[in-house]
């Protein structure tokens, strides 16, 4: 049998923006089965109403710029941004401010720059912080890890304590609630209390926190998926983990009683989720590989240093807005050379 012949030219195949974030999307399904494992329905309840807000803003703001609404919500990216937003927030976050940090995102952070594509920031992360500043209560409750197994919150009780935030009867916060590794260990050390001593509370795991280390560990088989995929090159995740891990490395060593393991920092928080999935923006960050490895670098050194003496515990969105200015000028200086030009090799 002939095979066919096709002239030419013949050009590559367009790797579409909907095809992108459908695999960004099928790579963190396996981290956010394991966080409705360990947290319970309330995650895919905020995922539900977060990209439903998501889209409807973005629809809006198509319609109000006289643009046709489809094209915009077809391509994914919207899903994207709630989907991050909701895996980011605490899964008991009340539904108005899941509303009003979707607002921010896709109304504030995208479109009032252009859109698609033209957005400095990260919409998801832009949306957290703006959160987190305003409702910190709010933003810092989490459920302890494997809720859902020792207390049986069900569908429904999780989505009334989103949507009125009551708890069943005979359940009072203090005992679904407690604070994420990276809190306790902050909190802990500024008391004085040694590493050791921090080690031994129920929130701690092997190397990481409880529940945690797990989901962290799924969210970077996620990863390695994109990576297989092509989706993301391996420059900005690497670079940022090494960052991460060499800051934390030097000041374990210096110090071990005040500065956990390296480990520890990878396999609590979102350390992982941010450098697979949000620091890879294509949009937000850098495009030359050189540049790729400063800003993923940039990165880790400003989360390690932010948890270790900063305000606030998890750091990766405070850290990849920072970049995220940077990375502009990054790209600028890091530019490579024409061949030809600057003394390289003369064209013949």
């Amino acid at each position: 049998m002939k095979s066919a012949i096709v002239s030419s030219p013949h050009l590559a195949p367009v790797n579409r923006v909907d095809r992108i974030m459908l695999q960004v999307l099928l790579a963190l399904v396996p981290g956010v089965l394991a966080m409705t494992w360990y947290f319970g329905w309330g995650l895919l309840i905020n995922i539900a109403l977060a990209a439903t807000f998501a889209v409807l803003a973005e629809a809006g703001v198509m319609l109000a710029r006289g643009r046709s609404p489809f094209a915009a919500i077809g391509d994914l990216s919207a899903l994207v941004t709630a989907v991050l937003f909701a895996i980011s927030v605490p899964p008991t976050l009340p539904w108005w401010l899941t509303l009003l940090g979707m607002l921010f995102a896709i109304v504030l952070v995208k479109q009032l720059y252009g859109g698609m594509g033209y957005n400095p920031f990260n919409p998801a992360m832009a949306a957290y912080v703006f959160l987190l500043v305003s409702y910190p209560v709010a933003m810092t409750t989490w459920l302890a890890p494997g809720v859902l197994a020792e207390h049986g919150l069900s569908f429904m009780e999780s989505l009334g304590l989103i949507l009125q935030g009551t708890l069943p009867p005979g359940l009072d916060w203090d005992a679904v609630t407690a604070a994420t590794p990276l809190d306790e260990m902050r909190g802990k050390l500024d008391e004085g209390w040694s590493i050791e001593e921090i080690r031994q509370s129920p929130l701690w795991g092997q190397f990481g926190g409880r529940g945690w280390e797990w989901i962290a560990g799924w969210f970077l088989l996620g990863g390695l998926y994109l990576l297989w995929r092509r989706i993301i090159t391996w420059h900005i995740p690497v670079a940022m983990l090494l960052g991460l891990l060499i800051c934390a490395g030097v000041a374990w060593t210096l110090d071990p009683s005040r500065h956990p393991l390296p480990t520890f920092h990878l396999f609590s928080g979102a350390a992982i989720l941010g450098a697979f999935f949000i620091a890879t923006d294509p949009v937000t960050a850098c495009t030359t590989k050189k540049g790729q490895l400063i800003f993923g670098a940039g990165i880790g050194a400003i989360v390690f240093v932010i948890r270790a003496w900063g305000g606030y515990p998890d750091a990766v969105a405070f850290a990849v807005l920072l970049m995220n200015i940077a990375a502009p000028t990054i790209d600028y200086y890091t530019q490579p050379r024409a061949f030809g030009h600057g003394g390289g090799r003369q064209a013949r």
